[in-house]
């Protein structure tokens, strides 16, 4: 059966937010959770023998604990971090940039991160070569070109697929939330922690657009893949990535959990998660279309 992931916390959240969060989480169905500060170093609610104890925790409940590296390395600090994370051996560390690889490759086994931008068979294999046991596919592929890609797959290698939440588009040196607070970034008083679920953007015509949250930007939609697990199963995925959100994260667990053990009905799944979504679904990159567009499920 294929297997629920719950990617890192995007988000900037008060520690025992983080802590009830968690805890919460080693009560449901997911089967790995992907832990640490995948976005901005500047965020200390928790440090990383904090997010260890995490770990630990979750791993005692039966889940497998996996730690993340940021995407964007900005200082030698940053880069500091990133070596304690890949040095560290008691859990398997997902590589969020090409230098995390580096320091994984031939010393440990790893996942490639959505980000590492891995788009044809070739990069695949190479990544498998360094040590790769699983990679997440990007979030603009679509299906064809991912069935394309499996075709050629290294034996052993799992696939998993981000399958909800917002999209993180881009990382950026600039902080997008200081900036509009006026601040420096140097200085931003943390004030991503007042958006748990990042700060919307509307156009002109009041249209959702994009959320900033800190120095991500993601997609103003929720990427929501529910409908389609049916031909992720056909494809062989093995893993389904969910993205954290700060309400309603256990019904989203729990309607993923109750379509991959009916996969017939996971169509019907889309419409009742709605409710419990922060913004209007979409799914328009895994069919080929703009990002924005939701492909609605043919219902029997």
């Amino acid at each position: 059966m294929i297997k629920l992931a719950l990617g890192p916390l995007q988000y900037y959240w008060p520690r025992d937010t983080v802590f009830a969060f968690y805890q919460a989480m080693a009560e449901s169905a997911v089967d790995i959770v992907y832990l640490g500060e995948a976005v901005c170093s500047r965020r200390h609610e928790l440090r990383q023998s904090d997010w260890l104890d995490i770990a630990r925790m979750l791993q005692d409940a039966g889940k497998e604990p996996v730690m993340s590296t940021m995407v964007l390395l900005e200082s030698t600090s940053d880069v500091a971090d990133m070596h304690k994370i890949t040095r560290h051996t008691e859990f398997l560390v997902e590589a969020g940039d090409m230098g995390a690889v580096h320091s994984l490759a031939g010393q440990r086994a790893f996942v490639a991160g959505a980000q590492l931008n891995v788009f044809n068979a070739d990069t695949l294999a190479w990544m498998a070569s360094l040590g790769a046991t699983r990679w997440v596919m990007p979030l603009e592929m679509r299906q064809s070109d991912l069935a394309a890609i499996l075709a050629h797959k290294p034996a052993g290698l799992q696939t998993e697929v981000f399958a909800y939440g917002r999209m993180p588009l881009a990382f950026s040196a600039r902080c997008f939330t200081a900036r509009h607070y006026n601040l420096p970034k140097d200085d931003c008083g943390f004030r991503c922690i007042e958006h748990p679920d990042g700060q919307l953007l509307a156009t002109r015509e009041s249209e959702s657009f994009l959320v900033i949250n800190g120095i991500q930007t993601q997609s103003a939609k929720v990427h929501n893949l529910i409908a389609d697990l049916p031909q992720l199963q056909a494809l062989g995925v093995d893993v389904l990535r969910l993205s954290p959100q700060s309400q309603h994260m256990d019904k989203i667990i729990a309607a993923f959990d109750a379509a991959r053990r009916a996969p017939q009905d996971a169509p019907a799944q889309l419409a009742a998660l709605r409710p419990f979504m922060p913004e209007q679904p979409c799914n328009g990159y895994w069919h080929g279309k703009p990002g924005l567009d939701l492909v609605e499920p043919a219902l029997p």
